[in-house]
């Protein structure tokens, strides 16, 4: 049971780092002036959102951009606290990560009922959605 814990471990870390280092450099550029960031994320942000055919991005709708703030204030600080409490074994760890998949499988759900519901989505970006809802799911573990 110990080296499953381990793995799992290393998989939540994972996505703890991506979901660090994706929020204030890809996703805040849905909420921030453009001009804010260098010119290789922007083209980085374009690029995903041309490969992914990503029109939340692109469209910016009020409730999308209101998800993007979610991460950035509440979700973020989440993740790194989850970096530190995973390599610190802090006791506190399960808690904080409770709350983080909690709160990504709650606005994952919304993302993905308007991808299914619109007809919009590409099939590369409905995969990607389903990947960021088992990564929520795996921090309630």
């Amino acid at each position: 049971m110990g080296s499953l814990c381990k793995v799992v471990d290393t998989l939540l870390l994972v996505a703890f780092l991506a979901a660090f280092l994706m929020a204030p450099l890809i996703w805040a550029q849905t909420v921030l002036q453009e001009t804010s960031f260098p010119e290789a994320l922007i083209h980085l942000k374009q690029c995903y959102s041309d490969d992914f055919q990503d029109y939340l991005m692109a469209e910016k709708p009020h409730f999308f951009v209101a998800l993007v703030w979610l991460e950035l204030t509440f979700q973020w600080p989440l993740a790194l606290l989850n970096i530190y409490g995973i390599l610190a074994s802090k006791s506190w760890f399960n808690t904080t990560c409770l709350i983080y998949g909690a709160s990504v499988i709650t606005s994952v759900s919304a993302v993905l009922g308007e991808l299914i519901g619109s007809h919009k989505a590409s099939e590369k970006l409905l995969q990607l959605y389903w990947v960021f809802m088992g990564a929520g799911a795996g921090s309630t573990i």
